[in-house]
Order: structure tokens, then C-alpha cells, then sequence
């Protein structure tokens, strides 16, 4: 079961931070124990086989789920990061907002279009992500991007 890094409960339009190991996953809380976020969507086989898109996805869909399970057995916190920086969209358009995209597909990239991306918009206007901006995670986009031509090749 998750848990939250510091026992706040979400309020209507906060970000949720999921800790991910190595990178974090961002979801906007719209009440009743639900967040919406962006990921790759989950395909199934006619055998009843499901994966879902990694890091080497190309496209996401938004989602409403549970916050419980999206953040699964990982750690979350409330992150409204950059409420110093940008004006704060009214709560019911940030939730109006959010739901009207739900099932939407839209093109990912770690480094310009990712989930922390759309909450930011979503919460603020602006879509930003200071994991993104990291140089390791750069780096890491360059070192993914090579192998993934290697292995296209």
C-alpha cells in the first residue's frame, strides 16, 4: 500500500509526486481519492495479455484512477512546486480540465511533453518539469535514445 512522505491529505488540484526509483510520476488530485495523469496507455492482446508503454513510449493517454493505484507500493507527496512561481488556476477549471482530456492520446516525450508537463498545465497554465530539466535525466534521454537506434537498426 502507498503511503504519503508526509501524511497531508490532497486537496482538489494538488499535484501528486509518485517516487519512481529513478524518476517520479506526477498526477492531479480531482477529489474523492481519485488523481488523472499521463502515461502510456495499457494495450491487450486478444489473449488477454496486457503491457503497458515505457520509457521509450511515444505516446500517453490520460487516465483517471484511483490514487491508491496509481501510486501502487511508492511513496507520494503532495507537490504543488511551483505555486511560488505561477498563478494558481481556479480548482474548478483545473478539474473540469482534467476530466474533459480524460482518454486523450497525446504525443510523450521525457523532455517535453511528460507527465509532469500536463499536471503543471493543468494546475498553473504552463506546462514545465524540473526533472526534466535535470541534466542526469538529459543524459539518460541522449543514452535511451542511442540504444533505441541500435536496437531499431
Amino acid at each position: 500500500m502507498a503511503s504519503t512522505k508526509d501524511d497531508k491529505i490532497p486537496e482538489l488540484g494538488d499535484l501528486i509526486e509518485i517516487f519512481r526509483g529513478a524518476y517520479q510520476h506526477w498526477a492531479i488530485y480531482i477529489g474523492d481519492g481519485f488523481v488523472v495523469h499521463f502515461s502510456p496507455p495499457i494495450e491487450c492482446t486478444p489473449d488477454g495479455s496486457c503491457t503497458q508503454g515505457g520509457l521509450l513510449s511515444t505516446v500517453a493517454q490520460v487516465k483517471m484512477e484511483k490514487l491508491s493505484d496509481v501510486a501502487g507500493k511508492d511513496e507520494y507527496r503532495i507537490n504543488n512546486l511551483l505555486d511560488d512561481q505561477y498563478d494558481v488556476q481556479p480548482i474548478s477549471m483545473m478539474v473540469q480540465k482534467a476530466k474533459t482530456l480524460l482518454g486523450e492520446r497525446f504525443t510523450y516525450n521525457m523532455l517535453t511533453s511528460n507527465c509532469e508537463h500536463f499536471v503543471t498545465e493543468i494546475r498553473y497554465g504552463y506546462p514545465e518539469s524540473c526533472q526534466a530539466n535535470n541534466p542526469l535525466v538529459k543524459l539518460s534521454k541522449f543514452g535511451l535514445g542511442v540504444l533505441y537506434f541500435l536496437l531499431r537498426n
